[in-house]
């Protein structure tokens, strides 16, 4: 795979580049937003997609039992998480995963925790769902590293927090967090009877470090644990909609299954059965090419702003592949820095008060993308802050 190879998705129906004027008015952003990949998918995935095209018959699908078993030797080789097949249960993305498991474990009123800045649909899931915002704030430690506030942790779950929905690898600081850190989580979660979604899309892509998944810890043995998962972003395939929760005991899933059923939730598609085994089965070489090209990348914007733009901050993620910039140097409102960013830098950043109060004076970049549009968008950075 050549990730260099310049793909033109202008004009396909791309959320990241052709929805730009609705989300921001403007036609002329460099888009480094919306996260999702600017390369193709790998070649088996694609094969994998010629074939059903040419079977020619779009009937009702089920997803196949090879997909599970995919699933679990992926799990497997990546984790030495042992999945069992039949515990695993198909939805048609995490965000919506997350929203059936809110209201197949609590009720209207009942305090969940996330942990800010956050994905920002999680609140929109605690808003549309009735839910109480119990907001855990992440620590700076320095050099843009993020920490757990443990002490405030306790508190909210002395507020009666029914359910935590951790991010984990943390969109979008880009923290890997530690066996240590998700041990003290579980203990914490036993201890007060708290239940833990814990999003892991971003499992696959790892920088730095390990990631280990929260359900194969000892101290979460006797606690419902659903790990969100998917293929979408490791292999750039969320169009496709297929996502999975894995459970860790069996009444638990029987009753979010139940959840699904009486919502008349889908269950899946050949292209998404037939692109995600292929993924799991055939997609690792280039997914390794994949994590080291991300990482040049992260390197090289690293690398200029620190030389070029010595006001703005770079959080090194040590997963995922979005950097989280802070530009509180600046000394700009939020509201000063979008207008500055989109007309000055001509640049399409997620605004960082949309993942929560302390997002206020940041911004997310994604760099899943050639290096020559990675280079576009620093260079008009770059225009925009000497102008300052």
């Amino acid at each position: 795979m050549n990730f260099d190879e310049i793909i033109e998705r202008r004009n396909t129906n791309s959320m990241k580049w052709d929805q730009l004027e609705n989300k921001y008015q403007h036609t002329d952003l460099w888009p480094m937003w919306v996260a999702d990949m600017d390369f193709q998918a790998p070649q088996p995935v694609l094969e994998a997609l010629d074939n059903v095209t040419r079977h020619g018959i779009f009937g009702y699908h089920h997803p196949p039992h090879s997909l599970r078993t995919a699933i679990q030797d992926w799990t497997n080789r990546r984790f030495g998480w042992d999945v069992h097949p039949e515990n695993i249960a198909f939805t048609p993305g995490v965000v919506p995963a997350i929203h059936h498991l809110i209201n197949a474990f609590t009720d209207e009123g009942d305090g969940i925790i996330i942990q800010t800045p956050v994905y920002y649909p999680f609140f929109a899931l605690l808003r549309s769902n009735r839910r109480t915002l119990l907001e855990n704030r992440l620590l700076e430690s320095g050099d843009g590293k993020y920490e757990i506030d443990f002490t405030d942790l306790e508190e909210q779950m002395k507020n009666g927090a029914k359910m935590i929905i951790l991010c984990s690898p943390h969109n979008p600081v880009g923290r890997v967090w530690s066996e240590a850190e998700l041990k003290k989580v579980a203990e914490l979660c036993t201890r007060y009877g708290v239940m833990v979604v814990s999003d892991e899309i971003h499992a696959d892509i790892i920088l730095q470090g390990k990631h280990t998944p929260f359900a194969t810890l000892e101290e979460a043995k006797d606690l419902q644990v659903a790990t969100c998962m998917a293929p979408s972003k490791t292999f750039n395939l969320a169009a496709l909609e297929l996502s999975y929760v894995i459970f860790n005991e069996k009444e638990t899933q029987k009753k979010f299954e139940r959840q699904l059923q009486r919502n008349f939730t889908s269950i899946g598609n050949p292209y998404s059965s037939a692109a995600a085994e292929a993924a799991y089965r055939h997609g690792e070489a280039w997914l390794e090419t994949l994590l080291t090209y991300i990482q040049a990348n992260v390197d090289y914007v690293k690398e200029r702003i620190e030389e070029e733009m010595p006001m703005i901050h770079v959080a090194k993620p040590e997963a995922t592949y979005l950097i989280w910039l802070d530009f509180r140097e600046l000394n700009m409102s939020q509201d000063d820095l979008q207008n500055w960013l989109r007309k000055e830098g001509r640049i399409a950043l997620n605004d960082g008060h949309t993942f929560g109060k302390t997002g206020s004076g940041f911004a997310r970049m994604n760099v899943a993308t050639p290096r020559e549009h990675v280079v576009e968008g620093l260079n008009r950075l770059k225009t925009a802050y000497d102008k300052l």
